[in-house]
């Protein structure tokens, strides 16, 4: 937001609400934490010129002497009308709607936040939440009540979700996911009634097929309707006065405007969801945004033209990947859709083209929507690949590289253009000194690219670096836009300056208040540095939600317990007690791909007591809930194995004990193969050893997953003193170079020389820090703590595990399992409606049959 071209104009803006103007795209970090919405920098308000006036409810129009009128009795007069009133959520059509709740400015959010933490105070579990709407703001809103301690539930009268964006595929793929994560989700069938019992207190929602979803709290987001009460009354005004009506209003509301967004009426233009062209008023930031450059163009004497709506959506609704743009349903004469659909992975991809397959007409992408960043700016253009080339979960891998043309819009929100980010980057004259722009952040606020909604920022950061490049200069590698420094740069500094808090951290090389990149990132390194209990020293707060709570959450809420079997190997007497614990808490129970035991099912005040029972038997964190060392696995090998060559089991137990609670960049796995016949798969983990009849071969840069790659031998023939020592090299070299999330595998990849390089330096120490590498490992296992033994230790740690903080010992009773296969596993959603109970999870196996 900048004061452009004011030129001695003056610039009213008349607010409803008494907040400066914010970004209603980011309503749900609102929902979720005390983000700072404000849209731009609170200083433009003190811009010469221009003057906010805030709680200052426009209430007539009077366009013949182009004045308005306010609430509060004041009177505007104007030379040049912009109409930017928005919408209002549209209300819910049968009994019972004014006990709902609307999700639609940042007062409405501020309450729900505030309605679902009275609830789960007055109720003492976790309060049912029904929004009716499956749309952008429903789902988002669930995933709010959900994140914030409610059970939700969305019911959408369309047979999918997102019926506007999506397609029935990507629509039902999308409700698979949503509902694996434990939301409710009713499609199909139409809500008739919001129920509610002694005092207004809603109770449920009646479905119009007569069944009834229980609820604590509803919220409606079915749509808006745009608010052009304004116009109306204008024109009410001047039918009473005999004559003929200003303003032509659409069918569905909204005022009607030509492509330079006038009114028809002389002075009075109109942007946003009240503006209606070509039939339609649309709630999307982009064509809202296009609409008022169009306004500052025509004021200033241009003839810009707006192109129609841009309807392109590309979000995260509740850590799912959604996007949609351009032609999405395939309605084009002629028009071809290639789509791949993993129904069990929940992944839908469609890219719709012309029926020659050349052009790019639109897309779909739900699950997986990768392809979107280099699809949406080739919108209407001749792809540079075959259509397939793009199927990112078909196997296609990344996107074709392509250079986009200088008019292919990077921005859909602002409506940037690859070319205006080229000339920003180049020096684009229109910002104060007129510098050419070298990191992302000043990019961003030069051309307002990637400022809005956020999906065009990675395709942003790779033009910016691609052109630095071509110009002949150093690409940034800062980690965020609060530490400039690389994430192994900063490593480095905190090593070499002994800094040991977020603080002191921040203080010397961040600035503001950190993201949820260099958070963890830093809550990484300190405890790759110092082996600190993760949660102390405030470090609890830059950690993620498994991290906070030691464990892994489950889709119901609850957390899975894992203790660490080194080398898969076992007593019966410890096998004894994970037996009686999994038994005594009525927990699930499964033997994991990397040889340990997974109890699932605890809830979160249960996690000390099971942990002192596990610890009590001399079990320990196998810490699965980690950036750090998950597995070693291994063979039987030559203790037993007639064909094994060496002791895999006794290496796989010394490299566990060895690297246990390594934090690191990713997770690390480990397999020890006794034979050539690798029964340990060690060459798919990050460091696989195989045993020879001349010693250990050592592989590294190995991992399965969505992207497998092979691990590659760095050394052979190796005793178990060098064995060790080499991997000691490796991991703490990966630990200080590697970048955030980076796998060993694509680290590797990435670094001058690849595997040479790394053999150069773990093998032939040809950087001169073979010795400095060992002694830090060597730290790190003489500081190794167990973090739940150091947890039971202390009763102020001890407070983090409990359901409700106001009431330490409630538990939370909305949990539901039911049986299958003689255990337990979550509830579906039909179960818990038709089963309307909580199941214990203490004590003996819940009776409800799967059949319930």
């Amino acid at each position: 937001m900048a004061a452009r071209g004011l030129d001695g104009t003056e610039v009213l803006v008349l607010s409803e609400e008494a907040h400066l103007p914010y970004d209603r795209v980011s309503l749900g970090k609102a929902l979720t934490g005390d983000a700072d919405l404000t849209l731009g920098d609170e200083a433009f308000w003190g811009t010469a010129g221009v003057t906010l006036l805030s709680g200052a409810k426009a209430v007539r129009l009077d366009p013949r002497e182009r004045v308005v009128y306010t609430e509060d009795g004041g009177s505007h007069a104007y030379d040049e009308l912009v109409l930017a009133t928005g919408s209002d959520a549209a209300q819910l059509p049968f009994p019972g709607a004014g006990a709902a709740h609307v999700y639609r400015t940042l007062d409405d959010v501020w309450l729900l936040r505030h309605e679902i933490a009275r609830l789960a105070d007055e109720l003492g579990r976790r309060p049912k939440v029904v929004v009716i709407g499956g749309g952008l703001l429903g789902i988002e809103a669930a995933a709010g009540a959900q994140e914030l301690g409610g059970d939700a539930a969305v019911v959408n009268r369309s047979r999918w979700l997102m019926n506007a964006q999506l397609d029935e595929g990507a629509g039902q793929a999308l409700g698979r996911l949503i509902a694996a994560k434990g939301f409710e989700v009713h499609t199909g069938v139409a809500p008739a009634e919001v129920l509610t019992g002694v005092g207004g207190t809603v109770t449920g929602v009646r479905m119009a097929d007569e069944r009834v979803l229980p609820a604590d709290l509803v919220v409606a987001a079915v749509g808006i309707t745009p608010r052009d009460e304004l116009l109306r009354l204008a024109n009410d005004d001047a039918a009473a006065a005999g004559l003929e009506a200003p303003f032509a209003l659409g069918r569905r509301g909204g005022v009607v405007i030509d492509a330079g967004c006038a009114t028809g009426v002389d002075g009075v233009w109109a942007i946003g969801e009240v503006a209606n062209f070509d039939g339609e008023c649309v709630g999307l930031v982009a064509p809202a945004n296009t609409m008022a450059e169009i306004v500052a163009d025509r004021l200033h004497g241009g003839e810009a033209t707006f192109p129609g709506f841009d309807t392109a959506t590309k979000l995260k609704l509740s850590g799912v990947d959604v996007a949609s743009f351009g032609d999405a349903f395939a309605q084009e004469p002629g028009a071809l859709e290639i789509v791949y659909a993993d129904p069990a992975r929940g992944v839908y991809q469609k890219i719709v083209t012309t029926d020659d397959a050349r052009t790019l007409l639109g897309g779909i992408f739900v699950g997986d929507a990768a392809p979107y960043q280099s699809l949406r700016p080739l919108l209407g253009r001749e792809l540079p690949a075959e259509p397939g080339a793009f199927l990112s979960a078909a196997g296609g891998g990344e996107a074709p590289e392509t250079e986009l043309p200088d008019d292919a819009i990077l921005c859909s929100c602002n409506n940037v253009s690859a070319g205006g980010i080229r000339d920003a980057i180049g020096g684009c004259g229109t910002c104060e000194g007129s510098e050419p722009v070298r990191e992302l952040p000043a990019l961003k606020a030069c051309t307002r690219a990637g400022t809005q909604c956020g999906s065009c920022v990675p395709m942003l950061k790779k033009l910016l670096e691609k052109e630095l490049t071509k110009a002949g200069v150093t690409v940034s590698k800062a980690l965020c836009e609060h530490i400039e420094l690389s994430r192994q740069e900063l490593f480095d500094a905190i090593r070499v300056l002994q800094l040991t808090s977020f603080e002191d951290i921040m203080a010397r090389y961040g600035k503001g208040a950190g993201c949820d990149i260099c958070k963890p990132t830093i809550a990484s390194i300190l405890a790759s540095q110092h082996n600190a209990y993760v949660l102390d020293a405030g470090r609890g707060a830059l950690q993620d939600t498994n991290d906070r709570a030691l464990a892994n959450m489950q889709k119901d809420g609850t957390y899975s317990v894992v203790p660490r079997i080194p080398g898969g190997e076992i007593t019966p007497h410890k096998l004894a007690v994970i037996a009686a614990v999994a038994k005594k808490y009525g927990l699930y129970t499964k033997i994991t791909g990397g040889q340990r035991i997974d109890l699932f099912g605890a809830r979160l005040e249960q996690l000390p007591e099971i942990w002192g029972e596990l610890i009590e038997a001399g079990m320990e964190s196998g810490q699965a809930y980690g950036k750090s060392l998950r597995t070693v696995k291994s063979c039987v090998g030559s203790t037993w194995c007639r064909y094994g060559v060496l002791d895999s089991v006794g290496m796989a137990i010394k490299l566990e004990l060895r690297y246990r609670g390594l934090r690191s960049p990713h997770k690390l796995k480990l397999g020890v193969s006794g034979c050539a016949r690798e029964c340990a798969e060690a060459r798919g983990k990050d460091v696989g050893v195989i045993a020879t009849s001349d010693g250990w071969n050592l592989y590294v840069g190995g991992n399965g997953g969505a992207n497998p790659a092979h691990a590659q031998l760095l050394a052979g023939g190796l005793d178990d003193e060098t064995l060790v020592k080499y991997i000691d090299r490796y991991f703490m070299y990966y630990i200080r170079t590697a970048d955030r999330l980076q796998r060993t595998a694509h680290w590797q990849a990435d670094l001058d020389g690849g595997l040479e390089h790394v053999r150069q330096v773990v093998v032939d120490d040809s950087l001169g820090i073979a010795a400095e590498l060992e002694a830090a490992m060597d730290r790190h296992v003489e500081s190794y703590e167990d973090e739940w033994a150091a947890t039971l230790k202390d009763p102020e740690r001890l407070r983090r595990f409990r359901s409700f903080v106001n009431a330490p010992d409630a538990v939370d009773d909305s949990i539901v399992h039911v049986a299958e296969r003689e255990q337990i596993r979550p509830a579906t959603a039909s179960e818990r409606v038709s089963l309307g109970t909580t199941i214990p999870l203490r004590g003996a196996l819940p009776t409800h049959s799967e059949e319930a």
